[in-house]
């Protein structure tokens, strides 16, 4: 039994997400392999060969896995999938493009958003935006799973000693075409990496009031920022800030929602941070319910007291 891990990695060093997936791969029992599909990624696979846990790197190195589109990687996958007992994808933006096309080739079913390895076969994953659990149990050849983060710990990068193959890159595929891409620019922690959140609801009002309160506690606190569902569709933070079940799933040191009331979708995505501080003038709002440390007050008072205070 054999577990194969898609790397995540931006062909010159591999993102943190793969370092859980190799935990909920080793959970799984037998070798951990990992696949470093890309372009000139040989830094990224030799990256991968110092992960903790891992016995071997698959190196596939092709322009037409550059970018990760799903029909080229999901074809180099499939070059291997009969090798493995189990395909681990971390549940990120890429991993959730891949996984269900690879599930549909093997005709197999996709096990999503796996926060718990109970045994090879069964695996835990929340449902009802979190509310409820379910236990999984797969019979298939071949499981396809995509794996939450925030539910393992991140192996250690350093210390393993695996040996890197180099595999023969597939042919491109004629379904799609990388053309370019707009990348926001940040100098920020990444949402799903940071350490600290500093998280704003509709609350705040606008987009400049985003700037004025939350911009300063975040620099002091060298801090990701975050937003609920609500401030992003009216405008006030942009679309990769959102944090929820439709946005993206977090588990920071520390994070401190500011005029979020805390709708079922939004603490799906952050209840499992380890110490969350809520301020909000509300004392009915849901996010006291998640919160360690709740401050009842108005925010454009207390945020800038905290800022001071720092």
């Amino acid at each position: 039994m054999t577990s194969l891990v898609i790397a995540e990695h931006d062909n010159a060093s591999i993102k943190g997400a793969t370092l859980n997936t190799v935990t909920a791969a080793v959970q799984c029992g037998g070798d951990v392999h990992v696949l470093v599909a890309g372009a000139a990624a040989a830094t990224a696979a030799a990256q991968a060969a110092q992960i903790a846990g891992v016995n071997k790197v698959l190196h596939a190195d092709s322009e037409a896995l550059a970018h990760g589109l799903a029909e080229n990687l999901t074809a180099q996958i499939l070059a291997v999938a009969g090798n493995y007992s189990h395909i681990l994808f971390p549940a990120t933006a890429s991993g959730k493009n891949v996984a269900p096309r690879l599930a549909a080739k093997l005709d197999v079913g996709q096990i999503s958003d796996v926060t718990k390895v109970e045994s090879a076969d069964t695996f835990e994953r929340p449902i009802y935006a979190g509310n409820a659990m379910a236990t999984v149990q797969s019979m298939d050849a071949t499981k396809v799973l995509t794996v939450r983060t925030t539910g393992f710990d991140a192996a250690p990068a350093s210390g393993g000693s695996a040996v890197v193959e180099v595999l023969a890159a597939v042919a491109a595929g004629v379904q799609s075409a990388f053309i370019g891409a707009e990348i926001a620019k940040n100098d920020r922690p990444d949402l799903t990496a940071a350490k600290v959140i500093v998280a704003g609801g509709r609350a705040l009002g606008s987009a400049e009031k985003f700037n004025e309160f939350l911009l300063p506690l975040a620099d002091k606190l060298g801090a990701a920022l975050g937003a609920s569902r609500a401030a992003v569709d009216a405008g006030y933070a942009p679309n990769d800030w959102q944090v929820g079940q439709t946005g993206k799933i977090v588990a920071p040191q520390l994070y401190i929602a500011c005029g979020i009331s805390g709708a079922i979708q939004h603490l799906a995505g952050m209840k499992d941070s380890k110490v969350i501080v809520a301020i909000n003038k509300d004392p009915e709002a849901p996010i006291f319910s998640v919160a360690d440390y709740g401050l009842e007050a108005d925010l454009f008072a207390a945020v800038p007291e905290l800022t001071a205070a720092l």
